[in-house]
């Protein structure tokens, strides 16, 4: 299994490109199955979980080529097109890998009028149901039965109608399933307490697009009057504000100078806040944005919660930053309960941190050790990269697979800006 090993101390300086965003890819690829044309999705990044995802469009009969493969490029251009379902059908052994493909249920429902697909499965960070994407599903007329390990979801009639759904607490994956399986619904779906995430945004202007009838985008009441059918479209995907994020993190604890070449600012409110609250320099240029740092971060105190609130996918990246930092920083963790997983390996590399219950308290040490540590999930991957760049000695990150699903090519951007890093292949 390959390990990035990383020999730390040296500072970041230069420009770092941000690639497309996963979490917005992750929710443009199905719109592909709302329509027989073309959908042509620009700026896709080449991850693991992008990859699976295609996969899993061509089981259910939608074809997938993709062009810009070339090794100095970045993003991908990817055309999906899903002129006849072969399948409805989501099964087990994708699905289990990719807590994301549960977004190809509210777009099968759709189209199709049923859907059978498998529990989803993901980052081991704690307990995400889906009962709030089924009960909106219900609302809108579907009628759903748990069964095997499968939900299995039928439209009565073949089309979902109009209704009204409430969120009783946010949900983001919830929300994105609920619209792409109203824009073809007889009628006008309204969502209240909607997820305002900036995906969901790329998500509602990648459906208008297509020919979606969508009021309210980057508001909580989306109201969907539902068309007859979508059309093909051409959409570029958004930036990635968390890979975005997680490099002003590593410029920080280094005490760098880099841009993000293609960040968009206002999109990263709460992030650029809290790497001021910590003393970085940050400023938005004529390309992306940039952070600079001098000296060790001064202590923040972060609560995780939904858009526009500060990203729980932040949350492990700004911990590491702060492990060198020069007091105590307290951080707060509201959206899931097991997120902390990051922290025992941190403390491996001489980091004190402190948890009880969903707090944390961070209190800076003079310096860290290189160790040999494990990965546990996907942004906790990163928060290892991000104290390995700057501990003593040598970092060996193993099971890095994690990074593969979220990070475009992480060791060739972060040695471009000057860090010490390499991927080791075994065997």
């Amino acid at each position: 299994m390959d390990q990035i090993v990383i020999r730390g101390g040296q500072r970041l300086k230069g420009r770092i490109p941000i690639s497309g965003a996963k979490n917005a890819a992750l929710t443009l690829l199905p719109c592909a199955l709302l329509t027989d044309e073309p959908l042509t999705l620009r700026n896709l990044p080449r991850l693991a979980d992008v990859d699976g995802f295609g996969h899993l469009l061509n089981q259910l009969g939608c074809s997938t080529t993709i062009e810009g493969s070339r090794p100095e490029d970045f993003g991908r251009v990817m055309t999906a097109r899903a002129t006849t379902l072969t399948s409805t059908v989501a099964p087990y052994d994708i699905v289990r890998k990719m807590r994301a493909s549960i977004l190809v249920l509210g777009p099968l429902l759709a189209r199709a009028g049923e859907a059978t697909v498998s529990l989803p499965g993901g980052c081991a960070i704690g307990n995400r149901p889906i009962d709030l994407h089924l009960k909106a599903l219900e609302a809108f007329g579907a009628e759903i039965e748990l069964a095997s390990g499968y939900v299995k979801a039928v439209a009565p009639g073949g089309r979902l109608k109009g209704g009204k759904f409430t969120f009783p607490v946010v949900s983001v994956g919830a929300t994105e399933n609920a619209v792409m399986a109203a824009v073809l619904a007889k009628g006008t779906c309204i969502l209240e307490n909607a997820a305002r995430e900036p995906e969901i945004v790329d998500l509602c202007n990648c459906l208008v697009a297509m020919g979606a009838s969508i009021d309210g985008i980057g508001t909580e009441t989306l109201t969907i009057e539902g068309v007859d059918r979508l059309h093909g479209a051409t959409y570029r995907v958004m930036a990635d504000r968390i890979e975005a994020g997680s490099y002003a993190c590593a410029a920080v604890i280094t005490e760098g100078d880099v841009e993000l070449v293609g960040a968009q600012a206002n999109e990263m409110d709460a992030t650029l806040a809290a790497l001021r609250q910590a003393g970085a320099t940050v400023e938005e240029t004529k390309t992306g944005i940039r952070v600079a740092m001098s000296g060790r971060a001064e202590p923040v105190t972060l609560s995780t919660a939904p858009y526009p609130g500060f990203a729980t996918d932040m949350q492990a990246q700004f911990m590491a930053m702060a492990t060198l930092g020069s007091g105590a920083s307290l951080f707060t963790e509201t959206i899931f309960e097991n997120r902390y997983m990051h922290v025992p390996e941190l403390a491996r590399m001489g980091c004190d941190i402190d948890v009880r219950g969903r707090s944390a308290v961070v209190r800076g040490v003079d310096h860290l050790v290189g160790a040999p540590v494990m990965a546990t999930d996907l942004r906790a991957s990163m928060s290892l990269i991000i104290a390995g760049l700057a501990a003593q000695g040598q970092t060996e990150v193993n099971r890095v697979y994690h990074l593969d699903r979220g990070y475009e090519r992480l060791e060739e951007k972060l040695q471009s800006v000057g860090a010490d890093i390499e991927r080791i292949s075994a065997g």
